[in-house]
């Protein structure tokens, strides 16, 4: 290997590598010059770069990336996010000094030279023949434009920034091409525009107008002589030059440009003294961008929208191609969140449970008939110091759209077991012997003829008052394990299944709901949206709809401006009118006379459902009315805390319970989010109650109607939500053996065994 000599001195290989790099960017600079256009020129660096006139006469320019602004319902701004923060503004929007701070420091004689400065190529050249390589390029404002170009067009594949920027003979005598190419079509004034709009300034500001924002809270066409000579003197090393880290260096290059400017006669030399005598004045904006920025809470709807994105084919074929679009920016995407729902929602939670609780609480709410997204909350705000309860894991979401495994939804599921029954001929009168304890029914039927066939199980309601008979509408109020379990053992599990998969719920890890009978006690993990959307079905009469959380999209390209396709929400019917009219009686009787009368809504037609999971892992409220359906979950996002003597916003709880913890929160967001709108009814069917006849076990005054009031009254399974002292909540007492449910084990990380309301 050759090795510099010890006095310094270069090796003979070392001066012949030497001679020959200068020699090839010599020759390829004059020829350019001569020839622009043709002729063949014989490289003696063959091996390493290619013909001149073989490079692509068509400098491919990719659009700058710029700001994407996401924007509520209402065109109110959500958050601003960006890769690289910029706004692209025209050469008459930038101050003169700007302008010619840029020239004189970075390409003095960029009005006098064409593409190449054959001036600076001799310096260069001398100079690169005293270092031995290729120290400095002689480069034009233009072929700086040329490499940022390419910078930009790598994106954040470091790979390509390499290639873009590595000191080559052959990259250099590529820019050579370019710059000639983009001179005789651009012409100086618009080179320099677009130079100023790519340029890195440091501190995340890419381009002029995002500097001139960040170190002066000031338009680009506004910059002062000193100021526009700062940032000037910031380009040629953004980390060195940084004014916020280091101000004397940064003073010290802001002098050398002003100077310079002196020099050229841009500026007098007492015009230039003066400015150096100045402070440098900054009033830094700190970087705004991304969903932590968002406002009223909606940071994880903001990173919703940004996984939907990504992951949505609409936007691109490719993950990698979604992505460049993304990270190019230049959008403005209208969003189908309701500042008013939005803002109800968090106003809610923060009342009812804070962020420095055990638990967290997360809700979701959607539009019926449309599958709009109109608001999504919870209590642990997003951010990542963990310290302080924040996070950015979107609790009411599935896995693949930033969220977690999910959580139990316990006896909210009952509903969509109801419906399938009702849909499938059974009667919402339908009567069982709902006993207090019973072993499950062996065998029940599964898809595809298969069954389960399991003997010994037992379950229990929540307290041993709860002895049937009981109709489909008591036992739907009370929400009677044993009901729903003989239930879904006359129907079979497939029909329930099938319904759920017709309302779009699935497991949000993304596996398949299991074909057992422990189903209708909700131990499938699943998110917040899908049970808010899933009700959503209920409330359109039977209409199911895909969740969508964008409206519409325009993307800025240099000065035009161009709409893009987005998802739009595909509607099904899940079932009939009839069959989602029954459930929707059913569930009024919920919130007047059963677990979830805390959740009721005053002055409007509602309906809902409570859930408590075992163990108490999780509580749920899911509601609706016509025209808005909401879920609310509470627990822990870690599955470790049981809510037993916990507190909770401030109160104290024994027990939780569907109804007294999730439900008022429920009743509340959705109470702001319709203050002011219709208030549409339900179509209700008539579901006669069966004769009275007294129960067998326990207290043996409970009717066969919606319940008895005040003391009379002891819950029933799904206590939470009851009204007022009389109401007592037991503590469950069933069990299911381990390997009879899908779901997580309660002690260890899962929600327990799902089944209360």
């Amino acid at each position: 290997m050759s090795k510099k000599r010890s006095g310094g001195g270069l090796s003979t290989t070392q001066q012949a590598a030497k001679f020959l790099g200068v020699s090839v960017l010599a020759g390829a600079v004059m020829a350019g010059i001569a020839l622009p256009a043709a002729g063949a020129l014989g490289l003696a660096a063959k091996g390493s770069v290619e013909s001149f006139d073989e490079l692509p006469t068509n400098l491919k320019t990719p659009p700058l990336s710029q700001r994407t602004t996401i924007l509520d319902s209402e065109g109110g701004t959500i958050a601003t996010v960006y890769s690289r923060d910029r706004t692209v503004v025209e050469l008459k929007d930038i101050s003169p000094y700007m302008q010619k701070a840029i020239v004189a420091i970075e390409d003095s004689r960029f009005y006098q030279h064409g593409a190449v400065d054959l001036k600076g190529v001799l310096r260069a050249l001398n100079k690169n023949a005293q270092s031995g390589g290729v120290s400095q390029g002689a480069s034009t404002l233009t072929q700086q434009l040329v490499k940022n170009v390419a910078v930009e067009e790598a994106g954040d594949d470091p790979t390509k920034v390499a290639e873009a920027t590595q000191q080559t003979i052959g990259r250099k005598i590529r820019e050579l091409k370019y710059a000639i190419q983009l001179e005789e079509e651009l012409g100086k004034k618009k080179i320099l525009e677009n130079y100023l709009n790519i340029t890195f300034f440091g501190q995340q500001a890419y381009g002029v107008e995002a500097a001139s924002q960040r170190y002066f809270s000031k338009h680009a066409k506004d910059l002062s002589l000193q100021q526009a000579a700062l940032l000037a003197g910031i380009v040629q090393s953004p980390s060195r030059y940084d004014p916020v880290n280091d101000e004397a260096e940064a003073t010290k290059r802001r002098n050398t440009v002003l100077q310079r400017m002196a020099e050229v006669g841009d500026v007098s030399q007492a015009e230039a003294d003066k400015a150096k005598e100045a402070p440098l004045g900054l009033k830094v904006s700190k970087p705004k961008n991304g969903c932590i920025t968002a406002v009223k809470g909606a940071g994880f709807f903001c990173d919703y929208v940004r996984e939907v994105f990504l992951t949505d084919p609409v936007f691109g074929k490719t993950k990698e191609a979604r992505a460049k679009v993304w990270n190019q920016g230049g959008l403005t995407i209208r969003t189908t969140m309701d500042p008013q729902a939005q803002e109800s929602t968090q106003k809610s939670i923060k009342e009812h449970v804070y962020q420095k609780d055990d638990v967290a609480t997360a809700a979701t709410i959607v539009q019926p008939g449309t599958g709009k997204i109109l608001a999504m909350g919870q209590s642990r705000p997003y951010g990542i110091n963990t310290k302080k309860n924040e996070t950015t894991l979107d609790l009411s979401v599935d896995l693949d759209m930033g969220g977690g495994a999910g959580y139990q939804p316990g006896s909210t599921f009952k509903p969509i077991v109801a419906a399938a029954a009702i849909e499938g001929g059974t009667p919402a009168t339908q009567m069982f012997s709902s006993p207090y304890k019973m072993d499950y029914p062996s065998p029940v039927q599964l898809c595809d003829g298969k069954v389960w066939n399991e003997k010994g199980v037992s379950l229990t309601n929540e307290n041993d008052s709860e002895a049937g008979p009981y109709s489909m509408k008591e036992a739907t109020a009370k929400s009677v394990n044993t009901y729903y379990v003989q239930l879904i053992s006359d129907i079979g599990v497939c029909p329930v299944t099938e319904m759920a998969a017709k309302m779009g719920v699935e497991r949000a890890d993304g596996g398949k709901l299991q074909q057992r009978p422990s189903i209708a006690l909700g131990t499938q993990e699943v998110s917040p949206l899908t049970m808010a959307n899933a009700y959503a079905t209920f409330a359109s009469r039977g209409m199911y709809c895909t969740p969508v959380a964008i409206e519409s999209i325009t993307q800025r390209v240099g000065d035009k401006s161009k709409s893009l396709q987005v998802p739009k929400s595909t509607c099904s019917r899940a079932m009939s009118e009839t069959t989602a009219d029954t459930v929707n009686t059913l569930l009024k009787g919920v919130v007047e006379d059963g677990t979830g009368t805390q959740a009721g809504l005053t002055g409007r037609a509602n309906a809902g459902k409570t859930g408590t999971t075992d163990e108490r892992y999780a509580a749920w409220f899911v509601g609706y009315t016509p025209n808005m359906a909401g879920a609310v979950w509470v627990g822990d996002p870690a599955h470790k805390r049981k809510m037993q003597n916990i507190t909770i916003g401030g109160v104290w709880h024994s027990k939780v319970f569907g109804g007294e913890v999730p439900g008022p929160i429920w009743r509340d967001m959705m109470s702001g989010a319709l203050e002011g709108k219709d208030a549409p009814n339900f179509n209700l069917v008539n579901i006669p109650d069966p004769p009275k006849k007294e129960k067998g076990d326990g207290n043996g005054n409970n009717d066969g109607d919606n319940g008895d009031d005040g003391g009379n009254n002891n819950g029933g399974n799904d206590t939470g939500g009851d009204d007022g002292g009389n109401t007592t909540f037991p503590t469950p007492t069933f069990s299911i053996p381990e390997n009879f449910i899908q779901g997580q084990d309660g002690g260890n990380n899962g929600n327990g065994n799902g089944g209360r309301g």
